[in-house]
């Protein structure tokens, strides 16, 4: 059985979200991924490449403005390229964001990835965990604190720098990982054994 490969397919505007694709990576590598970090504003050739090898691409974002960011929104568009001919089809998706606030219009950036995901005929893999921070006997410290289920999220606020990305979020993001290359190992035993 060969090693899955994960691409994670990002933009930072300040660097929250270059913490939570770092976290992702490292839950994956940790769940025996081969992992590409691909900043999304910078795109080579040879990492469009590496996204059409992948077995799972997870997409990250900044919310901005309740949507992800206008860098994200024209890598999007040029992935239109791959989806006339269908290229990523039958692959995984899965997302991740950060915003100054504990909602911040999250869910919409997660549900702007999984239309993506959707028209390029991937099958999204959701968090796949309870919420957390939401009892009298739950902590800050929960994975999933901020309770989303479509995807990782996490909260940072404006006026801190990437060093303050919450700890639990950033377990979240690797949580996020390592189950992103689980499923996709699943799916690579399923196909072998099809």
């Amino acid at each position: 059985m060969t090693t899955p490969v994960v691409s994670i397919a990002y933009h930072s505007g300040h660097g929250h979200t270059a913490v939570l694709a770092e976290a992702v990576r490292a839950g994956a590598v940790e769940a025996g991924a081969e992992v590409h970090l691909i900043k999304v504003d910078e795109i080579t050739d040879e990492q469009w490449a590496a996204l059409d090898a992948s077995d799972a691409i997870v997409f990250g974002s900044p919310t901005y403005m309740g949507t992800a960011s206008g860098a994200f929104h024209a890598f999007a568009e040029a992935s239109s390229k791959r989806w006339f001919g269908q290229d990523w089809r039958d692959k995984l998706a899965a997302g991740f964001t950060n915003s100054g606030s504990k909602s911040g219009d999250k869910l919409h950036t997660l549900q702007f990835f999984q239309v993506l995901a959707g028209q390029h005929g991937m099958h999204w893999v959701n968090l796949g965990l309870h919420p957390g921070w939401n009892s009298s006997s739950a902590s800050e410290h929960d994975l999933n604190r901020l309770g989303f289920f479509a995807g990782a999220a996490a909260q940072t606020n404006v006026d801190e720098g990437p060093d303050a990305v919450h700890k639990a979020d950033i377990a979240t993001a690797e949580h996020l990982g390592r189950r992103v290359t689980e499923t996709a190992r699943t799916f690579r035993r399923g196909t072998a054994a099809a």
